[in-house]
Order: C-alpha cells, then sequence, then structure tokens
C-alpha cells in the first residue's frame, strides 16, 4: 500500500522496549484461570507490551491460544510468547506494520493457518506524540497517528470478518481522553474518539451474526506508551498522581476488561465500553 506512511519508531530516542523500562509495568495475571477462553483463539494488537501483553498473559491462562501482532520490538514479543507458553498454550508472533491494510491481511491469515481459527479480536494497538501546539503538529504525524490507531481497526476487522463465528467478540481499545478531552495530545485524542464511535457503530452492525463489540478505556497507566514520546520526561514523574486514586495503572488491572468483554460473562454486553481509570471516568 504505497501511501502509508513509514512508522514515527522512537522519535523521541526514549525506551520503547519493556524490557527497558524502569519500573517494570506490572502484567502477570491476579487470579487462577476458570477456563473461560478454553479453545479458543484471540489475536491481540500491540500485544509484545503494556495492556497487550497483560491481556495475551490473562487470555492465555484462561484457555487460549494467542496471535502477538506487534511493531519491531523483537525482545518484549519473545517474552509474551514465551509467557503463553509458560501458561501451557500455543503463541506465534507476527512482526509488521498495522497501518498497512495488505500487512493486516496477511496477519489473520497467518494466524487462521498455524492457530487453526480465530474468535476473538482485541485492537489495542496504538501511538501518541505529545504537542500542545497544534501547529507542530506535522501531517506526517496526523496521518501516521491515525493509520496506527484506528485505520488499523477497519484493515484488521475487515479481514477477521470471514473467519469469526457466532459468538465472536472484537474489542477495541480507546482511551478517557476520549471522553475529557487531553491539551496535548490532539491527533491521539482524536482517534479514540473515532475508535468509540467505531465501536458503537461496528457493534450495530454485527450484532446480529452474534458477534459482539466492545471497547476499554483505559485511564493512565504505566507502559512504554508514555516514556516513549506520549508525555514530556518532565511529566513522567508525576504520571498518574493526578487521578483520583493517586497513581497509574498496571496493564494487569486493566487486563479483566478486556477478558470480561470476550468471554460469554458479557454476553448480553454490545457497543459498551470499560473505564479501568483510577476514578477519572467522565462518560456519558
Amino acid at each position: 500500500m504505497s501511501d502509508v506512511m513509514e512508522p514515527m519508531i522512537h522519535e523521541d530516542r526514549l525506551p520503547g522496549h519493556e524490557s527497558r523500562l524502569e519500573p517494570k509495568p506490572d502484567w502477570e495475571p491476579r487470579y487462577r484461570g476458570s477456563g473461560r477462553l478454553e479453545g479458543k483463539v484471540a489475536l491481540i494488537t500491540g500485544a509484545d507490551s503494556g495492556i497487550g501483553r497483560a491481556v495475551a498473559a490473562l487470555f492465555a491462562r484462561e484457555g487460549a491460544d494467542i496471535a502477538i501482532l506487534y511493531l519491531c520490538e523483537h525482545d518484549d514479543a519473545a517474552k509474551t510468547k514465551e509467557i503463553v507458553e509458560g501458561e501451557g498454550r500455543r503463541a506465534i508472533t507476527i512482526a509488521g506494520d498495522l497501518g498497512d491494510k495488505q500487512f493486516c491481511e496477511r496477519a489473520v491469515q497467518q494466524t487462521v493457518e498455524q492457530l487453526g481459527r480465530l474468535d476473538v479480536l482485541v485492537n489495542n494497538a496504538g501511538e501518541q506524540h505529545y504537542d500542545e501546539d497544534l501547529r507542530k503538529i506535522s501531517e506526517e504525524q496526523l496521518k501516521r497517528t491515525f493509520q496506527t490507531n484506528i485505520f488499523s481497526m477497519f484493515f484488521l476487522t475487515q479481514a477477521a470478518l470471514p473467519h469469526l463465528k457466532e459468538g465472536a467478540a472484537i474489542i477495541n481499545c480507546t482511551s478517557e481522553t476520549t471522553y475529557k478531552g487531553s491539551p496535548g495530545l490532539l491527533d491521539y485524542s482524536s482517534t479514540k474518539g473515532a475508535i468509540l464511535g467505531f465501536t458503537r457503530s461496528l457493534a450495530k452492525n454485527l450484532i446480529e451474526k452474534g458477534i459482539r463489540v466492545n471497547g476499554v478505556a483505559p485511564g493512565p497507566i504505566w507502559t512504554p506508551l508514555n516514556p516513549s514520546g506520549g508525555q514530556p520526561p518532565e511529566r513522567i514523574p508525576e504520571f498518574g498522581k493526578d487521578t483520583p486514586m493517586g497513581r497509574p495503572g498496571q496493564p494487569n488491572e486493566v487486563a479483566p476488561s478486556f477478558l470480561f468483554l470476550a468471554c460469554e460473562d458479557s454476553s448480553y454486553m454490545a457497543g459498551q465500553v470499560l473505564h479501568p481509570d483510577g476514578g477519572n471516568t467522565t462518560a456519558s
């Protein structure tokens, strides 16, 4: 796809790898599995680190095999694969640019060929770049952020639909910035608002097929996203302290929201968004 912008990889020369992040995010599931995803296959984008890794670990504990999609952090992806396999499940890693429609199509096909089916699609991957001055957001950055954060969800869902059966689930990761705004994340917040509209509309579009679509809108969660250019370096020590809980969340505090929406526990929910955000919720 010739008009795909090149990924803006670690443009701020800060750690983009969870393996280099200190302190390390908490990804480990907090409880024993109960087979809620037994025999299922989940494709999770951005599963190499952060929320995606925690979701992969929890899904695997609940019985799912996992396709780990990521951009270029091969060491992190290998660690997530090791975590999934440590839970006794199969895992494959697929590296590439989610802003490229052809890559998304290949990734879904590889998942089905190697893992046998596809039951849960988790659109989690995202990128953000901090700019308080709207005029400093370049055309390249604007296009890149939309390609990664929302175009990829269209591309992957289009590719996945022929393989999703009745009872399948799609979970899209939006953000608290959809509801409360962010003066320094103008393009990022705009994509997250688009994800909310996509989620609610897709839920109505697919409900007659028995495919449930829901979303998760995390608050400030300690992952590589913010130290990698998503926030100014001077703000990182105070990251998440302005929430009512007075701290940032951990990935394993978000993953259970994805699990609930992926399994039969949420069988009467479609077009809904859960808010693990430390009490910051301003949703309506």
